[in-house]
């Protein structure tokens, strides 16, 4: 995952294909996100649970742990290794769903750039990536150290011409039980690990290069090249 993905809907457009009943806390807003564009460090929507409460909250993409100053914040975490290695041990518990429209990779053609190509659901329906981070809850007010990570696994049948990695994707039924408080920690791991949806969900398409400068947010930039 090249780290750019768009999130244009409504929290409450991200809440319906959740199919989720618990009552929400928003502090997201109500309006279209409009963004087409996001690339790490920009401030996205997320999902968590608190008890029997839906939370969304606007989170930094991108976290480290408090100790590790010499290295940039990683925006992605492998799903082999983060239930178990030590940089993520903190945030691992700390489950969440981004709802992203698509995301985009970038592939070498053979021409002097590589070649942007969106992926999408072939549905239509947003896309459910399994996350974990530091964000606010009842007893941790929104702070500096907030981030998230979305969580990758090796890409499988034809997308892996498009990249070796890709978000862990969910059915609406498992982000439920993934944000699930009481879902145990090596439950949520089997889910990650083999239960992610399948590259036939997925369809992708050239658009145009201007994705590539993060300062380029229009929405046609999710239109495919004719």
């Amino acid at each position: 995952m090249c780290g750019r993905l768009s999130q244009y809907r409504g929290i409450h457009d991200f809440v319906a294909a959740l199919s989720m009943p618990n009552p929400l806390v928003n502090t997201a807003g109500d309006q279209p996100f409009d963004c087409y564009n996001a690339a790490p460090t920009t401030q996205l929507a997320i999902f968590h649970q608190e008890g029997q409460y839906l939370h969304a909250d606007m989170v930094r993409w991108g976290w480290r742990p408090h100790w590790a100053k010499d290295r940039a914040a990683p925006i992605n975490a492998r799903v082999e290794k983060v239930a178990h290695g030590p940089f993520f041990r903190a945030i691992w518990p700390h489950r969440a769903i981004i709802a992203i429209d698509n995301w985009f990779e970038w592939v070498d053609e053979g021409g002097p750039k590589k070649q942007p190509y969106l992926i999408r659901r072939k549905d239509r329906a947003p896309i459910l990536c399994a996350a974990i981070g530091q964000y606010p809850n009842a007893e941790h007010p929104p702070g500096e150290h907030d981030g998230f990570v979305i969580i990758t696994a090796d890409s499988a049948g034809g997308m892996v011409d498009i990249h070796d990695r890709r978000p862990v994707t969910l059915s609406p039924e498992l982000a439920r039980e993934w944000l699930e408080p009481d879902t145990p920690k090596e439950r949520a791991e089997q889910m990650v690990l083999l239960q992610g949806e399948p590259t036939e969900a997925f369809e992708w398409f050239q658009v145009d290069r201007a994705v590539g400068n993060v300062r380029n947010h229009a929405a046609w930039l999710i239109d495919p090249i004719i």
